[in-house]
């Protein structure tokens, strides 16, 4: 049940321990951990986040005094190395640290409807959480319609990833799906045109015509598409390099993607004067 006292905060007091580092060991059903100052004051105002526990050193209280004043939620304060025990000691938490409950999940149909001409990103088994994080991040920057991953094979969506998105992962909808393949059909019969990037590909990500409803899948570090992925998708494009690597990382590739999208649906492919 969330807290609803007022004001103020509890005695000091550590954070009961888990026995695990930040994301290791990581089980679907535990509950989800927030920590850092972005993640956790995103969380903070995002009114659709239930918060359990909040738990936080006397900086990160200074830190986040507007955040807390607007949520009126009483908190619990404590030191950096009982942070360090719960989430281990090479765990960046800045003194902040939210026991949360699972943002709603949404359906596929949930995103075509919010997409209005904003693509979506599907991630193929891309497990690292710091580049989903900050995939996440590259998604609320460019106005993404919201992010889709497997059920398995993908980060838990909290801890480090929740961290490298900076506050991303309470602006931008993530769905689950069961299985990849039939996920893509799922867009496709919402009328999605579904593109894969791929280093292999010949046509280029700039002179393909974005259309309305795209969503854009993206591959595992080293990995890339599965052959089973690569065939679900509509079309299969590479973004245009000229240097001495052809390739990026995930992350990165996903940046350059969304931008791009961005850049032509804000009308901005123009010929220079």
């Amino acid at each position: 049940m969330r807290d609803r006292r007022r004001g103020g905060s509890s005695p000091r007091g550590a954070p009961e321990r888990a026995g695990r580092g930040s994301d290791r060991g990581r089980r679907s059903d535990e509950t989800p951990l927030i920590f850092g100052i972005h993640a956790v004051e995103a969380a903070l105002a995002n009114p659709q986040r239930i918060i359990r526990k909040l738990f936080l050193t006397d900086n990160a209280e200074r830190r986040l005094h507007d955040a807390l004043a607007a949520r009126q939620l009483a908190h619990e304060r404590v030191l950096p190395r009982d942070l360090d025990r719960r989430l281990g000691a090479d765990t960046v938490h800045q003194g902040a640290l939210i026991e949360a409950a699972p943002l709603s999940e949404p359906t596929l149909a949930d995103l075509a409807e919010g997409a209005q001409g904003r693509p979506l990103i599907v991630l193929d088994q891309v497990t690292d959480p710091h580049n989903v994080g900050a995939i996440l991040r590259s998604a609320a920057v460019f106005g993404a319609a919201g992010l889709i991953m497997t059920r398995r094979h993908s980060p838990p969506l909290d801890g480090a990833l929740a961290k490298s998105a900076s506050g991303a992962l309470e602006h931008v909808p993530v769905s689950l799906v069961q299985n990849l393949a039939r996920g893509i059909a799922d867009l496709k019969a919402l009328h999605f045109t579904v593109l894969g990037l791929d280093g292999s590909a010949t046509e280029h990500l700039e002179e393909s015509t974005w259309p309305e409803r795209a969503a854009l899948v993206l591959g595992a570090e080293g990995k890339g598409l599965r052959q089973l992925t690569h065939e679900s998708c509509d079309r299969v494009v590479r973004i245009a390099t000229d240097g001495a690597f052809a390739s990026l990382n995930v992350s990165n590739a996903a940046a350059v993607a969304l931008h791009w999208a961005a850049v032509g649906r804000l009308g901005l492919r123009r010929s220079p004067r």
